[in-house]
């Protein structure tokens, strides 16, 4: 398969990023890091990117089609506070991410894998917010959203039994709507159609 190139300045090929790097020299700035998994066409990305100039913000997605309309929205924006890179999460996080050192991590309508048989597949679920936690500084925030009852419901309910995380919207394990936090493209496509949006935000304490 061809994939459409990418020249933006902006965009990180996954093989020209050395083991564990410098992030305050490709930013050219010393700011928390902010990691998005799967950040679609972008336009969440970008969105927060401008609303948080004081962020250092990764936007990562396994598909070169989404980078390529996040390179170009990261461009048109003069965004010099986002980097975009197409990779699998897990292997970009464990060559290049520094343990303890993501200010907060984004995961914004992931794949539901809808039939029950397929639910394995999902990718949030206690190993995998394990995973990330290693990843995050103490008091770093991690942000799900799904519009997928099921999907919601189901991270809500784990969330609690996760050694080292606190709900920043307690009592509440969840709510469809997030002060500060933009929709993307999906959610409001969701939206139109008469679904709520699940969010969940924790804070990790270790």
């Amino acid at each position: 398969m061809n994939l459409i190139p990418i020249t933006s300045p902006r965009f990180l090929a996954p093989e020209t990023l050395v083991a564990l790097p410098d992030w305050q020299q490709i930013f050219g700035k010393d700011n928390p890091l902010v990691l998005e998994i799967g950040c679609g066409v972008g336009d969440f990305a970008a969105q927060m990117a401008t609303l948080h100039p004081d962020w250092n913000y990764i936007a990562l997605d396994y598909y070169n089609k989404g980078c390529l309309k996040t390179s170009k929205r990261a461009d048109k924006a003069g965004l010099d506070n986002l980097r975009v890179v197409r990779d699998e999460a897990r292997s970009f996080m464990e060559r290049c991410i520094h343990l303890k050192s993501l200010r907060a991590v984004i995961i914004n309508c992931p794949d539901p894998w809808p039939k029950l048989r397929h639910r394995k597949r999902r990718l949030v679920n206690a190993e995998f917010v394990g995973f990330l936690s290693g990843f995050m500084q103490p008091g770093a925030d991690f942000y799900f959203a799904t519009d997928f009852v099921d999907y919601g419901l189901d991270v809500a309910a784990m969330m609690p039994d996760l050694v080292g995380f606190e709900n920043v919207i307690a009592p509440d394990p969840y709510r469809h709507e997030l002060e500060g936090y933009p929709r993307s493209k999906y959610m409001l496509k969701f939206m139109a159609e008469g679904k709520q949006i699940y969010f969940i935000h924790y804070r990790n304490l270790s």
